[in-house]
């Protein structure tokens, strides 16, 4: 996955720069969602993956979906990605925006990842820790996942914090062969 987002990340700051140069990023940062949920529909993906299939007719095709929901830029953004062979790595494109517009906005995205279900008054003072730390507003979503066993895995950005039972034991596991 690291692969990916470093693709992606030229393309979404390229976009972010023009979005921030003529003031509309909410304007893209929609139509980079809609372009994503797009090409991860699975009839879609499939005719993107079909060797078979011109780009002419990829690019039809998104338009057609997409219709009056994108601008001139927009269309033009698609025919590049499609010319590169890149079209499938528009969510990640989507997500790289977000985070570069959400930075400029002066707040971040958290995933908060945790083996059971914790209190708001537990959340906010995460959020509040993580606001502090990184001297940014933290909007945060909170996921419940088991297999961490306890302790929680924070993810902003490129940034993880694993304070998981499950990562602990990985990690000593790991320090118990060398």
């Amino acid at each position: 996955m690291a692969e990916i987002s470093t693709i992606a990340r030229p393309y979404a700051q390229a976009v972010f720069d023009l979005a921030k140069e003529q003031k509309k990023l909410k304007a893209w940062s929609e139509t980079l969602s809609l372009l994503s949920q797009v090409v991860e529909d699975d009839a879609v993906k499939s005719v993107i993956n079909d060797s078979k299939v011109l780009d002419t007719d990829r690019e039809k095709l998104i338009l057609d979906i997409c219709k009056k929901n994108i601008s001139k830029e927009g269309e033009n953004f698609i025919k590049l990605l499609i010319e590169n062979k890149r079209l499938l790595i528009l969510p990640f494109i989507s997500e790289a925006f977000e985070n570069l517009k959400a930075n400029e906005e002066g707040s971040v995205t958290a995933n908060i990842v945790v083996a059971t279900k914790i209190t708001k008054k537990e959340t906010d003072e995460i959020i509040k820790n993580l606001e502090k730390k990184l001297n940014k507003k933290i909007e945060a979503t909170v996921e419940i996942d088991q297999s961490i066993l306890g302790g929680s895995l924070i993810t902003v950005g490129d940034t993880v914090i694993d304070a998981s039972v499950k990562g602990q034991l990985e990690s000593l596991a790991f320090s118990m062969k060398a």
